[in-house]
């Protein structure tokens, strides 16, 4: 059995916006998350071509994440077992990720199939399931306008969209009503986040799945919030400036890794 949850997030910017947005927003995320031991290892970032012609960039990272689990995952989880490998073909506007794990193999998958639309999150099965399969899928808004879904260890006023307005393109902050008062001229576009789970564990399956979609949920929510906020630090970048900051991180990253405390978010309990 395997759980899957289509997540919408609306914002403010235009596909083309987003590429950048997006790839600067995970390098300075991905350094907010490393310390300690802990944190995220890259392992590759490099061009791809699949044999059906499909072209883009491929990444392949390491989390290492022994203390960001759960309690329950901590106690049934043997020594070296919370580390967990992504692989990410992004072929923009779609995007495809795959997490596993070498000690649960088979039995443990996280994937994410994001399609970007210019549109405002109207679109029904845009990731075109069959009809059966898509009825079973719940569909998820995000607002990141609503901190009602920011918990309170992740709340940061410098990352509040409703607070935060824009110098250099005069966006924000953003209403309860944004997305209806949004004016004409400003871009909008939504990530569609199709995420399947899969955890097979006797007697924990549903309860892991859940939770990982919590987790998800609470991920998007947050990143989005910053990529929003963020904006005018990456707005005027180009994709040559985006790759010149990936290997910059790339280096930070393992720098940072093995020092200090371990850093950024932990997981919730249930």
């Amino acid at each position: 059995m395997v759980l899957v949850k289509e997540y919408r997030v609306v914002l403010p910017v235009s596909v083309e916006e987003y590429q950048v947005g997006q790839l600067y927003s995970v390098a300075e995320a991905s350094k907010n998350e490393t310390g300690g031991g802990e944190g995220i290892e890259v392992l590759k970032n490099e061009p791809y071509e699949a044999e059906g012609g499909e072209k883009g960039q491929f990444t392949h990272k390491i989390y290492h994440l022994k203390s960001k689990v759960p309690g329950f995952v901590k106690y049934i989880a043997p020594e070296g077992a919370l580390t967990f490998h992504e692989k990410a073909w992004n072929s923009y506007p779609y995007c495809r990720t795959i997490v596993t794990n070498e000690y649960m193999k088979d039995d443990f998958m996280i994937k994410i199939e994001t399609w970007h639309k210019p549109d405002m999150g109207t679109v029904e099965n845009v990731h075109d399931l069959n009809d059966i399969d898509w009825k079973d899928v719940e569909v998820v808004p995000i607002d990141i306008a609503d901190g009602e879904d920011v918990a309170a260890a992740d709340y940061k006023p410098d990352e509040d969209p409703s607070l935060f307005h824009s110098e250099k393109t005069g966006r924000g902050p953003l209403s309860p009503d944004w997305k209806n008062e949004l004016k004409a001229e400003c871009p909008n576009m939504c990530a569609y986040k199709l995420v399947t789970v899969k955890f097979k564990w006797w007697g924990l399956s549903t309860k892991v799945e859940h939770f990982i979609h919590k987790q998800e949920k609470r991920i998007f929510t947050n990143f989005h919030r910053q990529l929003f906020c963020w904006i005018d630090k990456w707005i005027g970048l180009n994709m040559e400036d985006i790759r010149r900051m990936e290997e910059e991180t790339q280096r930070e990253l393992d720098e940072m890794r093995p020092k200090g405390d371990v850093r950024g978010t932990t997981a919730t309990e249930e």
